[in-house]
């Protein structure tokens, strides 16, 4: 009974001393954390928030809106308590909600610096959906805020989070197939109606912003290396349609060794796939991508099945453990800020025509 008394005491103190960290607390109460969802437009409507109905780690707790239409919709089908119900202008109130530990910022990519920022601001951990952001320098603001502010941000690319995709990076070091000579990273998807924001230069649109950081993401986890420069070119067959932005962009990238990796991003066109040439062999996910499902094949017969848990609760979940447990978060700004970084690069190199250094 001494020991246990001890124990409390001992616990007890070090929690009102700041030296017990919060999140152990979690091993008292075994709670999940409440995440809001900020912007309730098609991800976060049928992705997201039915993806938070079979997580472990966290739940939907709370929303941030300009649509005022929207908000009993989402409190009669989530039971969302009216104190968690927020517009752009109030999200700062969050700071005093002990509700919601996540703000997950999931708004058109040009929203997304001054959206994160101001979550950053509330003291609430921070997950922004990819891209990360229009630029590297916004992307940095980003993670300069949640550094000041001691929170963690995680970046939404919810394929590092996928079994299969965990191979491939796994075999860009293990090399069971030897070393890489080639990959080939596509992405993109046929629009026939495209939301207008992508449309929109000034919002972050375009195919390489929307659908490239899959293949840019990709050519960086499928080697384990960063590129070393690139040469692209962009193009347009509706005119019409893509007025300010890319509707296909393709790219070389050079990485170290002499590998090349041809990518492509397209919104008038269907892409969804990775393809690594080994010295020993080849291996490949088709597609890479898909919500359905990532599936894929070997050069030596191995089937890669689809992984069978909701990738979109598989990432939160993820996520969720690493603040609970103060570990690092799978896919931190740095990393989002690199393929921004590159997307620069690639944008600079189709318009001069030039071979661009990374």
């Amino acid at each position: 009974m001494a020991g246990r008394r001890n124990f409390i005491k001992n616990t007890s103190l070090l929690a009102v001393s700041g030296l017990f960290p919060w999140n152990s607390l979690s091993f008292f109460s075994n709670k999940k954390l409440g995440v809001a969802l900020v912007g309730l437009g098609y991800y976060s409507r049928d992705l997201l928030a039915p993806a938070l109905q079979l997580t472990d780690h966290c739940e939907l707790r709370g929303i941030v809106t300009g649509s005022p239409e929207k908000i009993p919709i989402w409190q009669k089908r989530y039971k969302i308590a009216d104190a968690n119900v927020y517009n752009y202008e109030n999200m700062h109130r969050i700071a005093n909600n002990k509700d919601i530990d996540v703000i997950y910022i999931v708004l058109p990519t040009g929203l997304h610096a001054e959206y994160a920022i101001k979550a950053a601001n509330t003291g609430k951990h921070v997950w922004c959906e990819k891209p990360m952001a229009r630029t590297a320098a916004e992307c940095r603001d980003i993670i300069d805020a949640c550094n000041k502010n001691r929170v963690k941000l995680s970046i939404g690319y919810r394929m590092q989070h996928e079994t299969n995709t965990q191979k491939i990076m796994n075999w860009a070091t293990t090399k069971p197939y030897g070393d890489i000579k080639k990959v080939i990273s596509e992405a993109g998807y046929n629009g026939i109606t495209i939301n207008p924001w992508k449309l929109k230069k000034e919002m972050g649109g375009g195919a390489i912003y929307d659908m490239g950081v899959y293949s840019i993401n990709a050519a960086r986890y499928s080697t384990g290396m960063e590129p070393m420069a690139v040469t692209a070119k962009q193009s347009t067959r509706r005119p019409e349609i893509f007025k300010e932005v890319d509707e296909t962009t393709s790219f070389k990238l050079e990485f170290p060794g002499g590998i090349i990796v041809d990518g492509k991003t397209s919104f008038g066109e269907n892409l969804n796939n990775l393809k690594v040439d080994t010295t020993k062999g080849w291996y490949y996910l088709r597609p890479m991508q898909a919500y359905s499902g990532v599936q894929g094949k070997t050069s030596d017969g191995l089937i890669l099945p689809p992984m069978q848990k909701n990738q979109q609760a598989k990432q939160m979940d993820d996520d969720a453990l690493a603040i609970i447990n103060d570990t690092r978060v799978m896919v931190p700004g740095s990393d989002g800020m690199k393929d921004i970084h590159i997307v620069e690069k690639i944008i600079e190199a189709s318009s001069t025509g030039e071979r661009i250094l990374i």
